[in-house]
Order: structure tokens, then sequence, then C-alpha cells
């Protein structure tokens, strides 16, 4: 896979927030994910199953791992992602996501035998000064939900979104790569297993009578559902399980940094809403620091030239 191709990917993929926005007009969040992974995951999977059924097999060693991916990419980081998109802009919630590499960073220092310098607390420390004034800039329903004066709780759901989202794909690293498992295979399965999950809590939660979805808004919730099982669950997700076998979880998360600015464009041109100066502002410094901490890496040699990665390997 190129570069321009992860970058495609990213600006493809920035697309959902703003489609998640609108399924939630007509969708609570539990049952929006619940629908959207269980209905993706069973695709993927029949098409393995007619097409590549050889890729049907795995270890049981990588079982463990497909239930942790499961809870954290799938169930957590997408209820946490939509709960607090209803009161987050699309691009806001995108550029909260935009803290991947810092946890990609934190836990490549845990997991693998990636140190940390000087250098790259400098970079993480000048990238963290730019979220600041994002999530200061709250109104509306968000300022009802504040956590503290300067965090609301539907940022901070977002910030653990990301944060399960990135332990995720490190998982889905260890199992494509060193266990030689089909990407297909890996999130067909964690779909499945995660969507099942949240259907069986929105379930517990939500209100079914006889489903959480009202029968004049089905049609537009079928539209937008299904756009984003496309976007997402068929072709990004999978665009970025090829990717990790490539490239490492902090250089991808590098490139997630241009989600921001097409999340903006999408939310402008689906929903009406134009850019935001502080957010492109706050963009401009989080790009700032983590290039410093791109090119601290690139020194140590956890990339090579910006695509081929090192061998990582996993501490006991």
């Amino acid at each position: 896979m190129s570069v321009l191709l992860a970058v495609f990917m990213f600006a493809l993929w920035s697309s959902v927030f703003s489609l998640g926005k609108i399924a939630l007009y007509s969708s609570p969040p539990l049952f929006l994910t619940g629908f959207r992974m269980l209905a993706g995951g069973l695709i993927l999977l029949l098409f393995l199953f007619l097409f590549k059924r050889s890729q049907l097999r795995f270890s049981k060693k990588s079982l463990l791992t497909f239930l942790l991916l499961a809870l954290l990419s799938i169930y957590l980081s997408n209820i946490l992602e939509f709960w607090g998109l209803q009161h987050l802009s699309a691009a806001k919630t995108c550029f909260l996501y935009s803290l991947s590499p810092f946890f990609a960073a934190l836990l490549s220092f845990l997991h693998f035998q990636e140190k940390m310098n000087l250098r790259k607390w400098i970079g993480l420390g000048i990238g963290f000064l730019g979220f600041l004034p994002v999530l200061a800039a709250q109104s509306g329903a968000e300022e009802l939900l504040n956590f503290v004066s300067f965090l609301s709780w539907p940022s901070l759901a977002v910030i653990g979104a990301a944060f399960a989202s990135v332990y995720g794909w490190v998982l889905l690293r260890l199992i494509v790569k060193d266990r030689e498992t089909s990407p297909l295979l890996a999130n067909g399965v964690s779909m499945v297993l995660g969507g099942a999950l949240a259907l069986l809590h929105s379930l517990a939660v939500e209100s079914w009578t006889p489903f959480p979805i009202a029968p004049s808004e089905t049609l537009p919730f079928l539209k937008a559902v299904g756009s984003i099982i496309l976007i997402s669950n068929l072709i990004c997700y999978n665009l970025y399980g090829l990717a990790l076998k490539r490239f490492t979880a902090t250089f991808l998360s590098f490139l997630g940094l241009l989600s921001p600015l097409f999340a903006s464009l999408h939310e402008w041109l689906l929903l009406g809403t134009p850019p935001s100066w502080t957010l492109l502002l706050s963009v401009g410094v989080v790009s700032l620091g983590l290039g410093i901490v791109y090119q601290a890496e690139l020194k140590q040699g956890y990339i090579a030239d910006g695509a081929r990665s090192r061998k990582e390997k996993v501490t006991p």
C-alpha cells in the first residue's frame, strides 16, 4: 500500500463522523453501533466464506486477542464516540481522535521496545498544548455536561474512544503481522462480537418499542448507516488492516492528523457547518508537535523512510 492510498483512506474515513451525526438523528448510539458492526461483520465473514474460505483459519492463541479487539476497538470505542458525537460537532470529534498518536507512542513504550527521549517529550508537550483551545471552546449542550471548566464529558468520552481504538489497532497489528491472520477475518469476527455486545447493551438500556427507530426514520437511518458500513466497516477498516502489514501504528496515526481537515470539509458539505478557525489553528500546533515526535522516531529507526517499519518485538 502506498502513502497516497493511506491518505485517501483517511480522507474517506473522516466522512463517517458527519454521516454518524446524521444517523444519530434517527437512532440512539448503542443501537447504531450494534446494528452497524453486526451487519458489517456478517458481510465480511460471508464474503470470506464464499470467495476466500482458506482465510477463515486462525490459531487458538488469536481467540483472546479477537475478544479484546471486539471489546476495545469495536464496542467501547464506538459507543463512546457516538455518545460524544451527539453533543459535539463532527469536526471536533474527529480532532479529538487526533490524540491517537499520543496514545500510540505511550502504548509502543509499554508494549514494544520503543524508548521515549527528550525530543519526543517536547513534541508531545507542544502537541498537547495544541489541544487546549479546542477543549476550551465548548458551546450549547456540551457546556451542560462539563466535567471541569475546560473539559466536558462528551470530549472525555471521545478521548476515551480514541485510546480504546488505538489499543485495538495495536492488537490488530499483532494478529495480522505476527500470526499471519487475515485482516478481513480479524475485523469480521471482532465486528460481530462487538456488535452483538452493543445490541445487548442497547436492549438493556435503550427504548425498544418494538425498535429504537421510529418508522418514519427507518429510511434515513438505513441510508446513513449503509453509507457508514460501506465506507468504514467494509473499505477503511480493511485498508487499515492491510496498511498495518507495511506501516507502524504510530506512522499511520501521524497520517491521521489530516483527518480533522477532511472532517471539516465533509461537515461543511453534508451538514452546512463552516470550518472553525480555532480547530484549524489547533491542527497546525498539534501537527508541529507530532512532527517532532515523528522525526525522533525516524532517528531511532522505528520508522524507515516513512514507510517500512522495523520488526516490532513484543516484550514479555
